[in-house]
């Protein structure tokens, strides 16, 4: 778990280095930092609509296989942005990246649904999804660092020389799973097949729903802050920064309760997460004009999504036990859809306020609640 939560921070973290490279890519690449963004654009589609590639090729080849081959592809890939002339070969090479990058999160998940008892399960899915949520932040960080010394393509050389070394990791520690030794029957088109019957299932689709109210409240909170905050937070980056930085001892915490939270069926923990996502969120919309305490809240709120998400995996996992890696592949694909859909939606009511966005996101929040309490029932998915 050590491995692949590091892992998780390091490729799904290659979604958020640009945002922290603008100016320096633009500045080399002679462009403008507006124009730089379609680089995060195009991986962000390519990442999710490898998605969709990853979960049906985890299932039939199985996790460790497809966890190598996708940090193959994305090591050159991301050499290759490195050596990138100009912004064209940066926007395409930024697709492969998010393709193979796309590789690593259903298969990860599919991995510890597989090799871990229920017991250790969700201490584990909540290990992997903190450090896929810290990955926005960390490596912002990172990137920021290793930037100023030495140039934007650093940054990529970089990752790319962690990426490779971490190959000889996965090999050693990850497992096989049964179907990596003995094959899978079906062949490759009856795991790709398996998705269009899963989105047949109500209980799953509404599941996926609540995801996506989940990860764009998330994502909506954030953007709402850098662009219709407090005066002293939004439009200045480093502020903006600093306060998502506040939000990593959240991320650290919930970790450890884990074998507390995980006493608690999964299903009911995701439907009482995100009800509290919106009665916290509500309180930080009527705490705008006191900093410390919209910090506060803004903690409290990274912590119960931190509790959300790895509970959603479970819960979409166990509902599908013969099609884990497809079903976790649609779970990530509509978190990633979520998480594009929360800067629209704050975007759009910029306008009316801070408080008006934080707002509408606990309404769409508690959507979700209601949207994941047909899980509670105890039968299989049909």
């Amino acid at each position: 778990m050590i491995l692949l939560t590091t892992l998780g921070v390091l490729v799904v973290g290659q979604m958020y280095t640009v945002l922290a490279l603008l100016h320096s890519m633009a500045e080399s690449l002679g462009s403008t930092p507006g124009q730089v963004t379609w680089s995060a654009t195009a991986f962000g589609f390519a990442y999710a609509a490898g998605f969709l590639l990853a979960g049906p090729l985890t299932d039939r080849y199985g996790a460790r296989t497809v966890i190598t081959w996708g940090l193959v592809v994305a090591t050159a890939a991301t050499v290759a942005v490195s050596a990138a002339p100009d912004l064209t070969w940066v926007i395409t090479l930024r697709v492969l990246q998010g393709l193979s990058a796309a590789a690593f999160a259903p298969a990860a998940f599919s991995y510890v649904g597989h090799h871990l008892a229920p017991p250790s399960r969700g201490m584990a899915l909540t290990c992997l999804t903190s450090g896929m949520l810290g990955a926005a932040v960390l490596m912002q960080i990172g990137a920021q660092a290793v930037e100023a010394p030495l140039g934007w393509r650093a940054v990529f050389l970089l990752s790319a020389a962690l990426m490779a070394l971490s190959l000889l990791f996965v090999r050693r520690v990850l497992r096989p799973t049964p179907r990596e030794d003995t094959g899978a029957s079906g062949g490759l088109l009856h795991a790709f097949a398996v998705m269009p019957r899963l989105l047949r299932r109500p209980r799953l689709i509404a599941l996926y729903l609540a995801t996506m109210m989940l990860m764009g409240g998330f994502v909506s909170v954030y953007t709402g802050v850098a662009v219709a905050g407090p005066p002293d937070i939004a439009g200045h980056p480093s502020a903006v920064l600093a306060l998502r930085a506040g939000a990593l001892p959240a991320l650290i915490a919930v970790p450890l309760l884990a074998p507390v939270l995980s006493r608690v069926l999964a299903p009911r923990r995701l439907a009482s997460s995100l009800g509290l996502a919106a009665v916290t969120v509500t309180a930080a919309s009527l705490l705008a004009d006191h900093t410390i305490l919209l910090a506060g809240a803004l903690l409290l709120f990274v912590a119960v999504v931190a509790i959300a998400a790895p509970a959603a995996v479970e819960t979409v996992s166990t509902s599908a036990p013969h099609a884990r890696g497809a079903a976790v592949a649609l779970y990530a694909c509509s978190m990633f859809i979520g998480a594009s859909l929360g800067p629209q939606l704050a975007g759009a009511l910029t306008d009316q306020g801070f408080g008006t966005i934080l707002r509408v996101t606990a309404v769409g929040l508690l959507l979700g609640a209601v949207l994941a309490l047909p899980a509670l029932r105890r039968r299989p998915c049909e």
